[in-house]
């Protein structure tokens, strides 16, 4: 069977491409991540000083303590913890294969310095491919509860759909909520 055989695939009938439109859910991007805080102002800190967000006004109808940050389209919520156990034990521990949250970044070598400025501990390191001729550039690091963060240029990655492509949905700008971007009628940007 030549390579070209291999790879082929069948496609589905009116029917069932019917019943999988049927089952697809709407276009969906990631809005925030929520964290569990030991101090909440250490965390908003921390965010904004290390990755640039920005933090935002909270519905006052959340009555107990937190904090939003946006920045780059996606918002982080940090709520304070009320049990200590909730909370990662060892706040020193990086381990790439442990759960993470990613961020993607067009300038590894500025976050580097700025990790390094900031004498905050991490892990480089750098994976190969060599099918596609690419490097993917990994930096992981702690935040203040010992949430471990990775920050890479994994746009160098081709991603190949391993089923039908038809089920990937990119959102054009509809995932961004909207930002007002004036203050007492005074733009912020000036």
């Amino acid at each position: 069977m030549s390579q070209m055989e291999e790879r082929k695939v069948e496609k589905p009938n009116a029917k069932e491409r019917s019943k999988h439109e049927e089952e697809q859910l709407p276009p969906m991007a990631l809005n925030h991540v929520s964290r569990l805080c030991r101090n909440v102002e250490e965390s908003v800190d921390f965010y904004t000083k290390v990755l640039g967000f920005v933090k935002i006004e909270r519905p006052p109808a959340f009555d107990f303590d937190g904090a939003w940050l946006f920045n780059y389209g996606i918002g982080i919520h940090l709520v304070q913890s009320e049990d200590e156990e909730r909370l990662p034990a060892n706040t020193d521990h990086l381990d790439p294969m442990d759960n993470h949250i990613s961020f993607q970044c067009e300038d590894m070598e500025a976050i580097e310095r700025k990790l390094k400025d900031l004498n905050l501990k991490y892990i480089k390191r750098s994976v190969d491919d060599d099918e596609n001729k690419t490097t993917i550039d990994q930096l992981f690091f702690n935040d203040p509860d010992g949430f471990m963060i990775e920050m890479c240029n994994c746009e160098n990655i081709k991603l190949v759909p391993v089923g039908p492509l038809g089920s990937i949905k990119l959102p054009v700008d509809r995932h961004t909520p909207p930002v007002d971007l004036n203050q007492n009628g005074k733009d912020a940007n000036k």
